[in-house]
C-alpha cells in the first residue's frame, strides 16, 4: 500500500490531496467467473434522434453518463470557467436535464409539502418559470440526505415528466403548464423516493418498492406519455429500493431492467411481464445499472457485490447468466460507469475508486479519492474526452485519466456541496449545488 501526495496550484492557493493506491483484491475476494463467456449483442436503448444533442434524461443520451464530443473544460473552481451561477429556490438532489435552450429540475419547499418544477434559460441562467405540483395529503418522510426532490425528470421535447412519490407522476409542457397528473396514492417508502422515470416508446415507466401505501404495494408500471393513462401495471414483492429502470436491446429484442432488493429483474416493456431474474443483490439498491460488452452491470448494498449479467434469459438465470461477480466494494448511492473496456465504480462508504476490466471482472487498480469518509459521494460519474469525473458531496470533482492505470490528473473545487449529477451539452457543464445552478465552460 502506497500513499502519494498530489499538490495542485490554483493561482496563489495550494491544496494537498492524499491519494492511496490499493493493491487489487486478494484472491479470496476477487471476481469470480460463473457462467459461460458467450455474449449476446446488448446495448442501452437510445433516446430519439432529436434528443441526442441534449441531456433529456437521467445520465444523459447514453443513459449511463458517457458523453460524446469534446471541448468541455476539465478544470474549474467557484471563479474559474464559471459562465454563470444562479440561485435555486428550495432544496433537492434531482439532476438537471436539458432540451433546447431550457434546463429543468425539481425542488422541494416547506418540508416537502410543496414540490415545484423549474425551468432556466440555458444561455444565461434566467429563471423562466416555476410550476407547483399537486399537493398530497401527507408528504413523505425521507432520509435527510435524500430529501423530497431527488428524482431526475425526463423529457421528450413535448413534456417534462417527473415522478414525485406522494406527489404522484406529472407531465408539464415546456411553457410550464401542467399537461397531466396521476395520483399514485400514498407511497410509504423507506427513506423516501428517488427513482427517475424512464421514457420508452411513448411510455413513462416507473418502479417503486415500498413498505406499504397504495393498495397494490410495490410495483413497476407504464403510463401513456400523452395522457398519463396506465398502459400496464405489474406488482412486485420487494419492499426497499430507490433505483431507476433502464431499457436494453438484446439481439434485437428489448427488455426493461430493474436492479432491486436481492434480485435483478428483466421485464417485457410491451406488457410488463417478468422475463427473468438473477439473484445476488443485497437488501438496499440505489445505483442504476450500466451496459457494455454483452453484459448488464448491477451494484448494490453498502459496498456490496457487483454482478455482470447476460440479459435475454428466461426464469431464474442466476446459475446460467451471471458472467462474473465481485463480492464487495460496489457503490451504495452513485451508479457505476462503463467507458471503453473498463468499469469504474466509486465506493462511497470509503471513497475508493475501483476499476475493472468489464468483460472479465479483473480488477486493474483501486485508489482512494480524498479522505476516507462514509457516504461521501452521491453524484454518479461521467466520462468525456478520455477522462472520468467523480464528484463528492463536498463539491470536489476528481479528474481521472481513463484506462487501466491509476492517474489522478487534478481536483476541481466547486465551492458548494452537491449531490446531483452533472448534465453536459455543447461544451458546457451544468451542475446543481445545494443552493445554486452552475454553467461551467470557456
Amino acid at each position: 500500500m502506497r500513499t502519494h501526495a498530489h499538490r495542485m496550484a490554483r493561482g496563489a492557493a495550494l491544496c494537498a490531496l492524499a491519494v492511496m493506491t490499493i493493491s487489487p483484491l486478494a484472491d479470496a475476494e476477487s471476481s469470480s467467473i460463473i457462467g459461460s463467456t458467450i455474449a449476446a449483442e446488448v446495448e442501452m436503448v437510445g433516446v430519439d434522434p432529436a434528443a441526442e444533442q441534449y441531456w433529456s434524461r437521467w445520465r444523459g443520451p447514453s443513459g449511463q453518463g458517457v458523453v460524446s464530443g469534446s471541448g468541455y473544460v476539465d478544470s474549474w473552481s467557484d471563479t474559474e470557467n464559471v459562465r454563470w451561477k444562479v440561485p435555486v429556490p428550495g432544496s433537492g438532489n434531482s439532476s438537471p436535464i436539458i432540451w433546447g435552450d431550457q434546463i429543468f429540475l425539481t425542488a422541494a419547499h416547506d418540508g416537502g409539502r410543496r414540490i415545484s418544477m423549474l425551468s432556466y434559460r440555458r444561455s444565461d441562467g434566467e429563471l423562466l418559470w416555476e410550476t407547483d405540483m399537486p399537493r398530497p395529503a401527507v408528504p413523505e418522510s425521507p432520509h435527510g440526505k435524500n430529501g423530497h426532490a431527488s428524482s431526475t425528470p425526463s423529457t421528450d421535447g413535448t413534456n417534462v415528466y417527473a415522478y414525485l412519490g406522494n406527489h404522484g407522476l406529472a407531465a408539464v409542457d415546456l411553457e410550464g403548464n401542467l399537461a397531466w397528473h396521476r395520483d399514485l396514492g400514498q407511497i410509504l417508502a423507506s427513506h423516501g423516493t428517488a427513482g427517475s422515470p424512464l421514457l420508452y416508446q411513448g411510455k413513462v415507466i416507473v418502479y417503486q418498492d415500498m413498505r406499504g401505501g397504495t393498495e397494490t404495494g410495490s410495483f413497476i408500471a407504464a403510463f401513456d406519455a400523452s395522457t398519463g393513462a396506465t398502459t400496464w401495471w405489474t406488482d412486485r414483492g420487494e419492499n426497499t429500493g430507490w433505483g431507476t429502470p433502464i431499457a436494453v436491446r438484446v439481439d434485437g429484442s428489448d427488455e426493461v431492467i430493474v436492479s432491486s432488493q436481492r434480485k435483478v429483474y428483466g421485464y417485457d416493456p410491451a406488457d410488463g411481464s417478468e422475463l427473468w431474474t438473477a439473484e445476488g443483490n443485497l437488501f438496499e439498491v440505489i445505483p442504476t445499472p450500466v451496459v457494455g460488452h454483452g453484459l448488464v452491470f448491477a451494484t448494490s448494498g453498502r459496498a456490496g457485490p457487483t454482478l455482470a449479467i447476460r440479459p435475454g434469459g428466461r426464469g431464474d438465470v442466476t446459475a446460467t447468466h451471471v458472467a462474473w461477480s465481485s463480492p464487495k466494494g460496489s457503490p451504495f448511492v452513485p451508479s457505476p460507469l462503463i467507458y471503453g473496456d473498463y468499469l469504474y465504480m466509486i465506493n462511497d462508504m470509503s471513497s475508493i475508486l475501483t476499476v475493472y476490466r468489464a468483460a472479465t471482472g479483473h480488477v486493474t487498480y483501486q485508489e482512494r479519492l480524498g479522505r476516507a469518509q462514509r457516504e461521501s459521494f452521491s453524484a454518479s460519474p461521467v466520462a468525456v474526452d478520455g477522462k472520468i469525473y467523480l464528484t463528492n458531496d463536498g463539491g470536489e470533482t476528481f479528474v481521472v485519466a481513463a484506462g487501466p492505470k491509476s492517474n489522478l490528473l487534478h481536483v476541481n473545487h466547486l465551492g458548494e456541496p452537491t449531490r446531483a449529477s452533472p448534465a453536459l451539452v455543447d461544451g458546457v457543464w451544468y451542475i446543481r449545488g445545494t443552493s445554486h445552478l452552475f454553467a461551467l465552460g470557456e
